[in-house]
């Protein structure tokens, strides 16, 4: 897969999935990779460790910064081929005990974050012609999950935000394309924190019996954000081993 001389913006890019995804896109030939977090140590490890990938502290719950972003990338770099919204965060429970801080934190950032960067980044890469924005959703998104309302209200939102991008941002014959990528259960450090017999549980509704690697699914988005899946919008893109068969 080929990214050369591409621009890109990844969220969530300090750690985990995002600076996989991030580091697979410098591999790729990517011009520059911007991985964006809020997390200054994280970022620092990436400015460190990964040559072609430069940190940037952004908070995608403000428009504000969003915008001065873009505005600064534009002017630098001038134009933005490829957007991931991979930023997102969890906060769990059963609805009944589930308050308001916890939805709102969660819509905020997984669902309000990704909208807040395709309302700077998708127009512009109509004017320029051409561009590929893809959205981390979940499995979760579109099975749902007890004790993830919030969670999974998200997921689902994002590949509904990208079929819609797929018509909006093509519509004056740009080729820009929208997709969603959905990870089953993942071997991150998140995974670390659910019992063994959860794990085992998942694993044997699992058709390839084990979970999936981070990079198995940067692979994917790689795939989706590179000219290789230039007649592929407004998809969805399950990456779960069959557990969802």
């Amino acid at each position: 897969m080929d990214l050369s001389g591409k621009i890109c913006v990844v969220t969530g890019g300090g750690k985990g999935i995002g600076r996989t995804i991030a580091e697979s896109f410098v591999a790729a030939g990517a011009e520059k990779v911007y991985a964006c977090d809020v997390d200054d140590a994280a970022l620092a490890a990436v400015e460190k460790e990964v040559s072609g990938l430069k940190g940037v502290m952004l908070d995608v719950t403000d428009p504000e910064a969003i915008r001065s972003f873009v505005k600064e990338v534009a002017e630098s770099d001038g134009r933005i081929d490829v957007l991931i919204n991979n930023a997102g965060i969890t906060k769990d429970s059963l609805i009944h005990k589930m308050d308001d801080e916890a939805w709102e934190a969660v819509i905020s950032i997984n669902l309000k974050g990704s909208f807040n960067m395709a309302r700077e980044i998708g127009p512009l890469m109509m004017q320029q012609g051409s561009g590929s924005i893809v959205n981390i959703s979940s499995i979760v998104g579109l099975d749902g999950n007890m004790g993830q309302t919030n969670y999974a209200a998200t997921k689902a939102g994002v590949v509904a935000m990208a079929k819609s991008w797929a018509r909006e941002f093509a519509r004056k014959g740009a080729a820009v394309r929208a997709n969603a990528v959905a990870p089953g259960f993942i071997n991150t450090p998140m995974i670390e924190t659910v019992p063994d017999k959860l794990i085992e549980n998942f694993t044997s509704r699992t058709s390839l019996k084990r979970l999936g690697e981070v990079q198995e699914v940067a692979n994917a988005v790689t795939f989706l954000a590179s000219d290789a899946a230039s007649f592929i919008t407004g998809q969805v893109l399950r990456v779960d081993g069959g557990f969802s068969l």
